[in-house]
């Protein structure tokens, strides 16, 4: 059964205490999987995004909103590789025994050079480093004595009490060919964010066989798609960078691309974006659904101004016909 959550406005120019209380009560009063955060340490807005550079810790939100809320999942889509792995182990078992919670750690390399330059790791290779961080947390998690030895993290009988009160599945973010391949070789799940779905389906179809070459079990799949609901799919366009949003697909290299070769029309993205009429959601959900995906959650970054609006619409006039 598909889960279903809510990126939260924890960034830009929406970003506000109140808002993400009540949407977050809102989102579990009418039956929301999971609330899901970002992860950047010097944040440039995308540009279809705005540019105002607000953006609140992941995990001390997280934290903030389990304190406001009873038992809705919490999520990170994705924490990127700038902590150290004692640091991201601690940081999650904390907010798991704290919150008595759920929690799904998305990870990643990061898309942003500048992040990793102004600390000093702009020339390591990040998909490795990921992998290393999230080795040694899971170790930590166990509660033994671990020590580790590599040229980055080199220490000896370090442990971590409390552990998470539930296992934490990792899910490798990103919609690369790379990204699919790091999935399935040490994570529960896959979750590229936006992505278009004849991208998706390219990828899961190889995460199954890769899986099935490997003897594994099939990993979960997600998507987190821009959403927009309104009472017209013209309305709803109208509420996003529509420009941006092409532009930025244009840049996605790996994403499959139109029979021209070129992302010219907001259709061509479909998948990456859920925008329309209630039936108009309906529709996109049923196809992730049809493609495998076990986790979506939506995005509603240029609708966070109705944001409670629009958490209620899903609840009311998609949830029920799903």
């Amino acid at each position: 059964m598909t889960r279903f959550g809510l990126l939260i406005p924890h960034f830009g120019e929406d970003a506000d205490q109140d808002l993400l209380i009540d949407g977050s009560r809102l989102a579990e009063k009418l039956g929301f999987d999971s609330i899901w955060v970002r992860d950047h340490l010097v944040f440039h807005p995308h540009g279809m995004e705005g540019t105002d550079r607000t953006f609140i810790e992941p995990f001390v939100t997280l934290s903030f909103l389990a304190g406001a809320t009873e038992s809705i999942g919490l999520g990170a889509a994705t924490i990127i590789p700038f902590r150290h792995p004692i640091l991201m182990a601690y940081s999650v078992a904390s907010m798991s025994w704290l919150s008595r919670r759920r929690f799904d750690l998305g990870i990643g390399a990061g898309n942003f050079q500048h992040e990793f330059d102004v600390i000093g790791q702009g020339d390591l290779e990040r998909p490795a480093l990921m992998r290393e961080q999230t080795l040694i947390a899971r170790k930590l998690w166990t509660g033994e004595s671990v020590e580790h030895h590599s040229e980055l993290y080199d220490f000896d009988d370090v442990d971590l009490k409390p552990q998470p009160l539930y296992d934490v599945p990792v899910w490798w973010g990103g919609a690369t060919p790379a990204s699919a391949r790091l999935a399935v070789d040490f994570c529960e799940g896959w979750l590229p964010g936006r992505i278009t779905f004849p991208t998706f389906e390219l990828r899961v179809n190889k995460i199954r066989e890769m899986t099935a070459e490997q003897g594994k079990s099939m990993i979960m799949t997600g998507a987190v798609p821009v959403t927009s609901i309104d009472g017209s799919r013209e309305a709803a366009l109208g509420k996003l960078n529509v420009p941006g949003l092409i532009n930025n697909a244009n840049n996605q290299r790996f994403w499959v691309k139109p029979e021209s070769g070129e992302f010219s029309t907001i259709e061509e993205l479909d998948g990456s974006i859920l925008a329309g009429t209630p039936d108009d959601i309906v529709a996109g959900v049923q196809r992730y659904r049809e493609l495998g995906a076990d986790l979506i959650i939506f995005d509603f970054r240029f609708r966070y101004a109705d944001w409670l609006e629009q958490i209620e619409t899903l609840a009311r006039d998609v949830f029920p016909k799903l």
